[in-house]
């Protein structure tokens, strides 16, 4: 039997003059991957970082079959080796301006969901009109939450909110990422990838709307992203985002 799932797709370049970002679904058998990716602004090749990420993840969900049988190992060592490849396209180039990447990924198989991230990309698990589960971000607001410091709704306007502790590229170490444990999965259930340039323009109950009695996923996930930049004008950046909306196997 296939896989029962609607999905949809978008990336607007918002008020920059190049998209960086990519998006991507991939559905092989019973197993469905859905990747959000932001090439860094101000680095050599962003766009380059990006297409390679995608590609490095694709090849490797292609190559594995599925079902996948350990989906934390296998996104652990698919953002391994796009890091690897990042790290490359940036050989011979000062260190401060090597191609970089944040990253969000969503495997979908058996009724649950399998997520990782590393920087400020996120993966959004939605079910009956409001946000279950999303990812945290590897920025540094974010480690100022944790420590009380400042409040969520503080994050949104401080000065360093757009500073990533960690992403893909750049210095040949790994990373610190973020590979979530399984989620599982009731019919109408969305997952939703997404670069900040998305989710920095929507509020979360928004965002929930994806799985609010079945609309079309493609035209509501479409007004978000476009109301997101609109938000965000005059300096909106890049805003992309995957949604799947699993049904049953």
């Amino acid at each position: 039997m296939a896989l029962r799932i609607e999905h949809a797709e978008l990336s607007l370049p918002g008020n920059r003059q190049e998209n960086q970002d990519r998006v991507e679904t991939l559905v092989v058998d019973q197993s469905a991957l859905i990747i959000a990716v932001d090439g860094m602004g101000g680095h050599a090749e962003g766009a380059k970082a990006s297409e390679v990420t995608v590609a490095t993840l694709g090849k490797r969900f292609k190559e594995n079959g599925a079902p996948v049988l350990d989906p934390q190992g296998f996104l652990t060592l698919a953002l391994a080796s796009a890091h690897e490849e990042v790290v490359r396209l940036g050989e011979g180039i000062p260190l401060e301006q090597r191609p970089r990447a944040t990253c969000a990924v969503c495997l979908v198989q058996d009724a649950n969901a399998y997520w990782a991230h590393v920087g400020d990309s996120r993966v959004y698990h939605l079910r009956a009109g409001a946000v279950r589960n999303r990812s945290r971000d590897h920025s540094h607001v974010e480690l100022l939450l944790k420590e009380g410091v400042i409040t969520e709704d503080e994050m949104k306007n401080h000065p360093m909110r757009n500073f990533v502790e960690c992403c893909l590229g750049g210095d040949p170490p790994l990373p610190d990422m973020s590979v979530a444990p399984r989620h599982r999965l009731v019919p109408g259930d969305v997952l939703l990838v997404c670069t900040d340039g998305f989710w920095s323009g929507a509020e979360d109950f928004e965002i929930a709307t994806l799985a609010a009695d079945n609309p079309d996923l493609e035209h509501l996930l479409t007004k978000l992203a476009q109301q997101a930049v609109a938000r965000n004008s005059p300096h909106s950046d890049n805003t992309s985002a995957a949604a799947l909306r699993w049904h049953a196997e």
